[in-house]
């Protein structure tokens, strides 16, 4: 398998995760600073695709707590349409909703210090989208792909005499 790339794109930063290349577990990568530019941002994460082996990358998708989309929805499908121009990976959303306040808890629990957590908050919601997206896709497997094949059938437990019936 090759690895998937997770993306948070926010107002200033773009939070950045990737898979392990059997796309189990997401880790933090790195965050992209950026003016607005999201041109440059899709150039970046072309490079970084390429430079990864990502074959699919994962973007958040800021829908409202009504579950609506809203203003920053239409934005980063914006940068989306953007970004397929510059990568050949697919692009999947992902419900992105209150990772980053999940980030910010887990930070907060892990005792890191406030400096700490600014830089590296989008990475770790990055990883929040990109860990529910990868185990979607796992349990999305049918039962007979996700279970290891068995060596031989296993053993039928023998079935009690019939019972002879009362006259």
């Amino acid at each position: 398998m090759s690895r998937a790339l997770g993306v948070d794109l926010g107002e200033r930063r773009v939070g950045l995760a990737l898979s392990d290349p059997q796309r189990l577990i997401a880790q933090p990568y790195k965050t992209l600073h950026h003016s607005g530019d999201l041109k440059a941002v899709s150039r970046e994460l072309a490079r970084i695709v390429a430079e990864q082996g990502v074959t699919q990358l994962v973007v958040g998708w800021p829908l409202r707590l009504n579950g609506q989309e809203g203003l920053q929805t239409r934005r980063v499908a914006r940068f989306v349409e953007g970004l397929l121009l510059c990568v050949s990976a697919p692009v999947a959303r992902w419900d992105e909703r209150l990772t980053t306040v999940a980030a910010e808890r887990a930070l907060l629990e892990g005792d890191v210090r406030r400096a700490d957590r600014k830089a590296v908050v989008d990475q770790v919601a990055a990883s929040l989208i990109l860990q529910g997206w990868l185990d979607a896709q796992r349990a999305a497997l049918p039962a007979a792909l996700s279970s290891p094949p068995l060596s031989s059938p296993p053993e039928a437990e023998p079935l009690a005499p019939p019972r002879k019936a009362d006259s």
